[in-house]
């Protein structure tokens, strides 16, 4: 059969897709818990301590779902030959769901069950299962819960080819994955790229997180004899691999087995998450396998720019076994087997400006000799070594690298349509309109800097526009705060004026820019501080404040404050200015509670509506401070009632720590167990 492309829906269960928040992500990513010197390579070490995003800005919290889950019809992408199926998932940042090897029907990846959302994403939102794209910064990236351009090019032997591309807003580079299958290709074949259009380096990230099924009998093997472990409690550490010393290892060694037991390339014999980045030799062919007990499995290989390989388990412990069934249901385990641009995933490079990075993968079934791979693990890694490259010759990748600038778009076919981020980028000359990813047009989400771009004027809204960064932004706003004049606008005399102010068609160009000075000087802020100005930022919100009383700068600022008891303040203020928001309302519970204002936080909660106060993540913070102020009856009564927190961030201890406090003398039950450190 010839290789088809073809769109499709995925039955599924699933919960509804979060939409974005209105609250911009104002912090960034913290550095490494430990002593960055202590890195074995000089590189390893700088990479550890650069590129850290002081903000997440221009993006905003996807935290909006929940956990009622219903039929539907999710669109897909297909792609299709003799051997393989692959199924692409397109409004959720174009993840390879599912690869079927039809000869077996047997699917290579974890098919989640389910479709539901979970808080493990920089943006909150991130699904279990199939292949992700994580590009940005140590996290899983922005958009991985959101739509991505796609549309059918041709490979020089005609095959069809599935492209899919954004233009990526932290980083400011435009990603494109390449997707094609070969006429009776055992592998599907995947190009990526990253593009930097600025004439500045930016730091990037990458790491392709490949979720398999995990079984007792499942070895993950990699041409290498050492890793980088880390426990999510410790500092990273260099053991050898597969037996080196672990906490978990010694914790899970039963003493009639503990040679087995040590082996750390068999997942599912130990309790606790864990990471292993592989530390492969440079010069040796970059791959990873997970392989079940006749040998055979998912194998991924790339070209030599993908250097990092890594093993992430859950574990089998309580903890673990809560975190697999919140993300994919019952029966359902896995581990993620992952490649990346850098040996670990704390690590970021520079991108220079104007450069292009680029790489070919290969994702199979990988059939090996049982004996072998199971034997020691000079023998596994030989025999897995042999087996790739029958499967996959590693010069043909190399091959498949150069066929990837051949592409063909004479008559491109739009499959699925992305943001329209990338065409305002266009629309301001920052990208090039290159005709090989079409961004389409803008739409209302980008209209108010379309304006801007046309009259120098930013309008007013309520609530404002949706973020942006990059310095040609910064320029037009600080222009436009300039020539309104703001700062000077007196504070109006009550809410009610100041609404009435901004709603009002202004009746002069004066009286235009004069109208929109605070929703100007609140992004102008914004863009400062993504900028790390941290003083133009608090001088913008200032003035934004003082032009019009409004709970977006107000909050914005508490984010600058000096001490945690300021910052709840600040928040509690823009909480009173838009008491309705529910994301607000729980970013001003966490800020009195960080600041030791319980009795605050049950002022909050006790005047919100009965459908906010029985919201999951508000029920938690209730709790919380009612045990600050010692009443553990309330805190009892709560939980028997039941805590459910959609959003429970990975490697958060609240409920189990709630728990343990409420009932010292009783086990943490399943339903409030996520620890990811052993239980």
């Amino acid at each position: 059969m010839n290789t088809h492309l073809r769109r499709d829906v995925l039955p599924i269960e699933g919960a509804a897709d979060p939409a974005a928040g209105l609250l911009p992500i104002l912090t960034g990513i913290a550095r490494p818990g430990f002593d960055s010197a202590v890195a074995p390579y000089p590189d390893m070490a700088r990479n550890l301590e650069y590129g850290r995003p002081p903000t997440l800005l221009p993006y905003t919290m996807q935290d909006s779902y929940t956990r009622e889950r219903t039929p539907r019809e999710v669109p897909t992408l297909v792609l299709e030959n003799e051997v393989l199926t692959a199924t692409f998932l397109p409004d959720h940042g174009g993840r390879l769901w599912s690869l079927v090897h039809r000869p077996t029907g047997r699917e290579l990846l974890h098919r989640n069950p389910i479709l539901q959302p979970a808080n493990l994403a920089l943006r909150d939102a991130w699904l279990a299962g199939g292949v992700e794209w994580n590009i940005g910064a140590t996290g899983h990236w922005p958009l991985t819960c959101s739509p991505l351009h796609a549309v059918r090019l041709t490979a020089p032997d005609g095959t069809p080819v599935l492209r899919m591309y954004e233009f990526e807003r932290l980083r400011r580079v435009v990603m494109t994955v390449d997707a094609w299958l070969p006429a009776g290709s055992p592998a599907l074949l995947v190009h990526v790229s990253l593009h930097n259009p600025a004439e500045a380096p930016t730091p990037v990230y990458w790491w392709s997180n490949i979720a398999v099924p995990q079984s007792p009998d499942v070895r993950v093997v990699a041409p290498a004899e050492r890793a980088f472990h880390f426990d999510y409690t410790a500092q990273l550490k260099l053991i050898d691999f597969p037996n080196g010393d672990t906490a978990e290892a010694t914790d899970a060694a039963d003493a009639a087995d503990a040679a087995d037991a040590a082996d750390q390339s068999y997942p599912a014999r130990f309790p606790a998450a864990a990471d292993f980045f592989m530390d492969i030799p440079s010069g040796e062919r970059p791959w990873i396998a997970a392989l079940d007990e006749s040998g055979s499995g998912l194998v991924q290989t790339s070209t030599d720019r993908l250097i990092g390989r890594k093993l992430f388990q859950w574990g089998i412990g309580a903890g673990g076994r809560r975190w697999q069934e919140w993300l994919s249901g019952p029966d359902a385990e896995y581990i993620e087997i992952q490649a990346g641009l850098a040996r670990t995933q704390l690590e970021h490079l520079e991108l220079p400006g104007g450069a292009t990075w680029e790489w070919v993968e290969a994702y199979g079934l990988l059939e090996a000799d049982p004996a072998a791979v199971h034997g020691t693990w000079d023998e596994s890694r030989e025999a897995v070594a042999g087996a790739l490259e029958r499967l996959v010759p590693r010069a043909s990748l190399d091959a498949a690298l150069g066929d990837a600038q051949k592409f063909d778009h004479a008559a491109p076919e739009q499959l699925h349509q992305g943001s329209g981020w990338g065409a305002l980028e266009i629309a301001a000359g920052v990208l090039a309109d290159d005709g090989l990813r079409p961004f389409g047009s803008c739409d209302a989400e980008q209209q108010p800097w379309l304006d801007l771009l046309r009259t120098g004027r930013l309008p007013s809204s309520e609530p404002p526009a949706s973020p942006v960064t990059g310095s040609k932004w910064r320029d037009l706003l600080e222009t436009a705060a300039s020539d309104s004049g703001s700062g000077s606008t007196s504070t109006p005399d009550s809410d009610s004026d100041s609404d009435s102010a901004s709603a009002s068609t202004p009746d002069s160009d004066s009286d235009s820019a004069s109208a929109s000075a605070w929703h100007t000087l609140y992004h102008l802020g914004l863009l400062r501080l993504a900028d790390g100005d941290r003083d133009g930022a608090r001088q913008a919100w200032t003035r934004s404040l003082a032009d019009r009383p409004n709970a977006w700068a107000q909050r914005a600022l508490a984010h600058l404050a000096d001490s945690p008891d300021e910052a709840a303040s600040q928040t509690l203020a823009a909480h009173r200015m838009y008491p309705d928001l529910r994301e607000l309302t729980i970013e001003t519970l966490k800020a009195l509670l960080a600041a030791d204002r319980p009795h605050d936080t049950l002022s909050v909660i006790a005047a919100l509506a009965p459908e906010d106060r029985d919201h999951g993540r508000i029920r938690l913070y209730h709790a919380e401070a009612a045990l600050a102020i010692g009443d553990t009856d309330q805190v009892r009564r709560l939980l028997d009632e039941g805590i459910t927190v959609d959003n429970l961030q990975e490697g958060e201890a609240s409920l189990d720590l709630l728990w343990l406090a409420a009932h010292p003398d009783l086990p943490v039950p399943p339903e409030y167990d996520f620890r990811m450190s052993g239980s």
